[in-house]
């Protein structure tokens, strides 16, 4: 174990009189404004309705932030129950589930896709690259709050690490004291080599939905791995099973079994870019 001794980042961005911004909040808006723009040049590009993307957007993001929070609570029940009640709703502290806003954002583009009458898929082909860059950079509002990093590291290990990391995050990950793994980071890197490799699938013009069914596949591989380092883990309850390990093995296991539904049953019958597959051609 490394033990250091580094001053922490400021986590307050800004301060209106009684008001303060923290850096969380303002990285998670970051990625996702960015995110929603590059979605929105993409369905442009594909001639869907003009703010198609940033319509759903409007109502996925407070319903994401719902459920990802509700999803966090639940299986941190104990640390809430005996806590103050507004606590439940103070996110700025840190404390969303990614699967949990996951969850509430497929809940609103099947509903948003019925209403509008538009393709589920489509939507979610669309989105997904924007999902993962915007968990890229949402990674950074952990750092800021020193949240989701893994064990301590060894002298050997912190040597490695000092030769290429910058001094901002070494110094970040410094807490109390000891220094632990930046796992946010691992992370975060995974998550851009993800979203590239999403950005490169979508070019190939695959079949519709397996834009975005690749996304959960390679995130959850990503998420299972660097989950086994980290120290604030959510488990299933009564069990050392880490929640995340397991929902991401089952997603996984889930998008390969609708890839293959999908194909077999004929209901993948059409292209990325809304072209028909030369099977359905008529």
């Amino acid at each position: 174990m490394m033990s250091c001794n580094a001053p922490a980042l400021d986590r307050v961005f800004l301060e209106i009189g009684p008001l303060s911004i923290y850096w969380y909040g303002v990285i998670i808006a970051l990625g996702a404004f960015l995110g929603l723009y590059i979605a929105t040049k993409e369905s442009d590009r594909l001639g869907l309705q003009k703010d198609l993307m940033t319509d759903l957007v409007v109502f996925a993001i407070p319903v994401s932030i719902v459920f990802a929070r509700m999803y966090y609570v639940f299986f941190e029940w104990d640390r809430y129950a005996g806590a103050p009640w507004w606590d439940v709703f103070a996110v700025w502290e840190g404390g969303i589930a990614i699967h949990g806003a996951l969850i509430g954002a497929v809940l609103t583009a099947i509903v948003f896709a019925r209403i509008k009458n538009v393709s589920f898929w489509q939507l979610a082909d669309i989105a997904a690259p924007s999902l993962i860059l915007g968990q890229a950079i949402g990674r950074w509002g952990n750092f800021m709050n020193q949240e989701a990093h893994g064990g301590p590291i060894s002298e050997s290990v912190f040597n490695s690490f000092h030769t290429y990391l910058p001094d901002f995050i070494m110094n970040q990950m410094c807490i109390g004291g000891v220094m632990y793994h930046p796992t946010f980071l691992y992370e975060s890197v995974w998550n851009i080599v993800v979203f590239l490799f999403l950005l490169v699938l979508r070019r190939k013009n695959p079949l519709r939905g397996e834009v975005f069914l690749s996304y959960v596949m390679a995130y959850s591989a990503g998420r299972f791995f660097v989950e086994g380092m980290r120290t604030d883990s959510l488990y299933i309850p009564g069990t050392d099973i880490r929640m995340a390990q397991f929902i991401s093995v089952a997603l996984i296991a889930v998008m390969i079994a609708i890839i293959i539904y999908r194909r077999k049953s004929g209901k993948a019958r059409t292209r990325y870019d809304g072209r028909k597959t030369k099977k359905n051609k008529k």
